[in-house]
């Protein structure tokens, strides 16, 4: 999953980073308000983190210009405004969730797969689709019943797949979700991907559509 965090906070940017990366998530840092609304505008992201007190552009009016673009990306709003007022505004202003500083990184984490969950049309922790079902909390992918051991990388393929069903998706932006923005992104290597996805766990469990790209096809 492709995450922008927004934060202006140096120390507190790396540890967001630090523990998405550690959750299998692809995270990209703006450290201000303008850069950020660009970013937001120019580029698809699964969800974006964002923080209310930032500079050259705060937080709050790129919320507004973002949901004001037609871009329905869940954004959850960090802030250390906990009055009850900050929080009506920023929700009423398009967010999805907000979440109050200090925070400990798991509810963060929660949060987030929360909102990735609704965005798919998945209330529970448990992905199903077909004889395929992946869990977010623990990162297990089971088929038929049976545990599937996959590499990281093949995880956030199956991933992606199991949080767009019925999605035909491109091999460039499986790339975009999956690798890091400053990673030698080769679209190849998503061939490669796929071919031992299906040899581990079924070799219909992903449909090639011709000129278009992938589709998950788990019944």
């Amino acid at each position: 999953m492709k995450i922008l965090v927004v934060e202006d906070e140096p120390r507190l940017g790396e540890q967001i980073i630090e523990s998405f990366e550690k959750n299998g998530w692809v995270p990209e840092l703006s450290t201000d308000g303008i850069d950020a609304l660009y970013r937001a505008t120019s580029e698809e992201w699964d969800a974006i983190v964002l923080d209310l007190g930032l500079p050259k552009l705060d937080g709050l009016t790129v919320l507004k210009s973002i949901r004001d673009e037609n871009i329905n990306t869940p954004v959850i709003i960090l802030s250390a405004r906990d009055g009850l007022t900050q929080r009506v505004e920023g929700l009423n202003a398009g967010a999805d969730d907000y979440q109050t500083k200090p925070f400990e990184m798991v509810e963060l984490i929660a949060r987030i797969r929360a909102q990735l969950r609704r965005a798919s049309g998945n209330a529970s922790p448990v992905m199903q689709m077909g004889s395929l079902s992946l869990d977010t909390r623990t990162s297990k992918v089971m088929w038929l019943g049976q545990a599937v051991d996959l590499t990281a990388l093949e995880y956030k393929v199956v991933a992606y797949f199991m949080h767009n069903p019925d999605k035909v998706i491109s091999r460039s932006e499986l790339v975009e979700h999956i690798y890091k923005q400053d990673f030698d992104r080769d679209s190849n290597t998503i061939e490669v991907f796929i071919g031992r996805i299906r040899k581990k766990i079924s070799p219909k469990i992903i449909k090639t559509v011709r000129g278009l790209g992938y589709q998950l096809h788990a019944d």
